[in-house]
């Protein structure tokens, strides 16, 4: 990717987190687990999640939800220029950029995770998800084999967004609207899951 094209990524990154500053932010409460279930991810099993700032979809009761439906549910902790994992058990504390993090112990991403829930920015047709620039849930999943799902609100569900060879794209996105899997096949329009 070329130096022109990088900043283009961060003209799109400073325009759609100015687009979510006066936006309500979708909770996602039953959409999660629903959509979890709909991929074909039963309860008892490890979910990994995130807990979202104010200015992210989803919400400490989408959390909630997916522990009440079952699902042993896995948070990130940044730990230096990477992510760790701990259990979600209801509590939160302030962590590295003010971000929101369980209290528990915090370890390597478990080989048994069933499926992984990212925040993004935007994320186009082909699974190209945009976040935040720093590359942390990048390399947290390259290795990860469990299906990924952004979740973003239905207006950054979008047709194309630009592509760097280390970007770890996801197999679906949820809004608002439903799951959608990816990359979407050219064609009809579809309609969410």
């Amino acid at each position: 990717m070329t130096s022109g094209e990088r900043d283009g990524k961060a003209t799109l990154r400073a325009r759609l987190r100015s687009l979510r500053r006066g936006a309500v932010m979708p909770s996602m409460v039953s959409e999660a687990p629903r959509a979890v279930a709909a991929l074909g991810v039963g309860p008892g099993r490890v979910v990994c999640a995130y807990a979202a700032s104010a200015r992210e979809p989803g919400s400490v009761a989408m959390l909630d939800a997916l522990v009440g439906a079952g699902y042993r549910v896995l948070l990130p902790v940044v730990v230096g220029d990477g992510l760790a994992w701990a259990p979600y058990d209801g509590r939160l504390r302030r962590g590295a950029f003010g971000l929101s993090e369980p209290v528990g112990a915090a370890s390597a991403l478990p080989a048994g995770v069933a499926l992984v829930l990212v925040p993004a920015l935007a994320v186009d047709h082909a699974g190209v998800r945009l976040g935040k620039g720093g590359g942390y849930y990048d390399r947290a999943l390259a290795s990860c084999a469990a299906p990924k799902v952004a979740v973003v609100r239905d207006e950054e569900f979008v047709p194309v967004l630009p592509a760097e060879p280390h970007d770890v794209r996801v197999d679906a996105v949820l809004t608002p609207s439903g799951l959608v899997r990816l990359p979407l096949r050219p064609g009809p329009p579809r309609r969410p899951l």
